[in-house]
């Protein structure tokens, strides 16, 4: 899936628009790589490291959303790392 889509279907951008232009203009990483890749595929089991406003988000893949669902549907989809 990609990884604005997933971001989007996680809920934390609330169009994927924004989803693909915050990937594009910041510093997002898969698996410790840093991505400007909309585009750049992501699977269970990968670790996404994003600054949503003024926290640091490390978050590890645990399911592939088929859409965007209600918030309890999309909290599913990840879990929450503890940022050392």
């Amino acid at each position: 899936m990609r990884l604005d889509k997933w971001l989007w279907h996680a809920r934390f951008f609330k169009t994927r628009s924004l989803a693909a232009r915050y990937v594009e203009k910041a510093r997002c990483r898969v698996d410790g790589r840093v991505t400007d890749k909309a585009h750049a595929n992501v699977e269970p089991g990968m670790v996404l490291t994003f600054a949503l406003g003024p926290k640091v988000r490390v978050v590890k893949i645990v399911a592939l959303g088929e859409r965007r669902g209600p918030a309890t549907e999309a909290r599913s989809l990840y879990d929450e790392i503890e940022a050392a």
